[in-house]
């Protein structure tokens, strides 16, 4: 395991600053440089790490042990830690391990790293069987985050790439992706929402987009009737776990003179064999990394 302090040598001088852990020790150099790993941002992550390889609860001597920190700085560390979530201290056995926090942080990060390989030979099928651009996105912030996208056959000049950030209320993706969500985070969701118009079929309030969002659930896909772009018409499904968990949505997106919304139809049991693999897939790698 990385250690994050060190012991005072030759050449290192050691003043305290006020940082929002309390007073903390900083060690420096003759230059008058940081070392590394002595700050409080790094200590928090130094007590995380070392939670987390430990692969059981620590008390608070074996942290104390592990780290090297004095106790008032580990007291403040693990104080702020478990007030916001990243630790769970169980007092009746005074021992601290990994909290919800955390978890859902590792889960978001993984969504977004692991289902672009999850998805990368169903999206090549199904690429080659229509020929149009495709889109990967998944929901961050309560937006439309695009982690990848194919090109179709004929050149079509869209605002969407992988990395960009696009209004979910008025997009197919993100409609097919807040018609997965419960109750709860819909409201959160919708909340989020600007409602700005783009074209003349943008939805711009509340009431309208829920009434879709219950189509959507009701028939299974989303469609973008040139709503976030004029000219540009998409077919959307969101991937679904078993469980009913939501990983992601792709979407087939063409120019309405080239592909209108029944060609789009056409493709709808080849997207949604898509998104069944993405899904299945998807499972699958989850599962290897537990």
């Amino acid at each position: 395991m990385t250690r994050f302090f060190s012991p005072h040598g030759e050449g290192v001088s050691e003043a305290a600053s006020e940082g929002p852990f309390g007073a903390v020790s900083v060690r420096e150099d003759e230059e008058g440089a940081r070392r590394p790993g002595e700050g409080p941002v790094q200590k928090v992550f130094a007590v995380l790490d070392t939670v987390a390889e430990a692969g059981r609860p620590l008390k608070f001597s074996e942290l104390l042990a592990l780290t090297g920190y004095a106790k008032g700085t580990l007291h403040r560390l693990l104080k702020v830690l478990v007030e916001e979530g990243a630790l769970i201290h169980d007092e009746e056995a005074r021992q601290y391990r990994i909290g919800m926090r955390i978890m859902r942080l590792a889960h978001a990060a993984w969504r977004r790293t692991s289902l672009v390989e999850a998805a990368r030979d169903a999206l090549d099928r199904l690429s080659l069987a229509t020929g149009e651009t495709l889109h990967l996105a998944v929901l961050d912030a309560c937006q439309v985050l695009y982690v990848d996208k194919r090109l179709g056959r004929r050149v079509v000049s869209m605002y969407s790439s992988a990395g960009k950030i696009a209004p979910a209320y008025c997009t197919g993706i993100g409609k097919a992706l807040l018609s997965a969500l419960s109750p709860e985070r819909l409201d959160r969701a919708i909340a989020q929402q600007a409602f700005s118009r783009f074209t003349a079929t943008t939805i711009t309030d509340e009431d309208a987009l829920r009434a879709e969002l219950s189509v959507i659930r009701a028939r299974g896909y989303a469609l973008d009737e040139e709503e976030h772009e004029p000219g540009i018409v998409c077919l959307a499904m969101p991937i679904l776990s078993v469980a009913g968990e939501l990983f992601g949505a792709v979407s087939i997106t063409s120019a309405r003179r080239d592909c209108d919304l029944d060609a789009l139809l056409a493709y709808r049991p080849g997207l949604d064999a898509a998104v069944r693999a993405i899904a299945a897939e998807a499972e699958i790698m989850r599962l290897a990394t537990l």
